[in-house]
């Protein structure tokens, strides 16, 4: 298996990529995709780089790992597939939303469109086993994301970063703040969400104000 990165990631990572403990990763990914159901489809695990580019990057959110029930997870974090029943997670995103800039709920959990927009949307972990949430948490994904965010903080400027939840918030320790926004917040779960730590936070309205402030155009969410 090889890790098919768009140029404008690969020039920035290609270190990344040539280190031991990647190459034990893209082995352990190819042998379980070969063993097991794994999600997303193989082609799309890389799939928020090819939306995204490196320079067209604005905003980052930053997730777990993907979803693992079927015709859900397609390589961007917390959308799923056009078809595809709108998560509890990702609806309570959309709620917060309606509540922060007034837009009505979509019809579907297909966030593309952010993608398309300059909104990295990555997941800590970038594969899973199907119907075992976390199984591939601990392989090595954690540290090439971690990669990612670094590389991104440090030559790069007024990015915004969305951290929700602890996992998230965990990994926002590679960030400059001096040069970012980082909005924090509990996760979108209904868990979280259901005490308080997730609606309210306008982290929507936020974050384009921000972008208006540095000469960005706002994301249409």
């Amino acid at each position: 298996m090889k890790a098919y990165l768009p140029p404008s990631w690969k020039k920035k990572l290609n270190d990344e990529l040539e280190k031991p403990y990647f190459k034990e990763l893209l082995s352990f990914v190819q042998k379980e995709y070969h063993e097991n159901i794994c999600f997303p489809e193989e082609e799309n695990i890389f799939k928020a780089f090819e939306h995204t580019s490196f320079e067209d990057t604005r905003v980052v959110i930053i997730g777990q790992d993907p979803y693992h029930g079927y015709g859900q997870a397609h390589g961007l974090c917390f959308s799923v597939q056009p078809e595809t029943k709108i998560p509890p997670s990702l609806l309570n995103i959309y709620r917060e939303i309606e509540k922060d800039l007034g837009k009505p709920l979509p019809s579907n959990g297909h966030l593309s469109h952010w993608a398309e927009q300059g909104v990295l949307m990555l997941n800590a972990t970038l594969t899973v086993r199907a119907g075992e949430a976390g199984s591939h948490t601990g392989k090595g994904w954690e540290k090439f994301t971690d990669a990612v965010i670094k590389v991104l903080s440090q030559e790069r400027e007024n990015l915004v970063f969305l951290l929700w939840g602890g996992p998230a918030k965990k990994k926002g320790k590679k960030i400059d703040t001096s040069k970012h926004l980082v909005l924090t917040s509990g996760h979108p779960s209904p868990l979280a969400a259901n005490r308080g730590y997730w609606f309210g936070n306008r982290h929507f309205s936020t974050t384009n104000e921000y972008l208006k402030t540095v000469g960005k155009e706002p994301v249409d969410w």
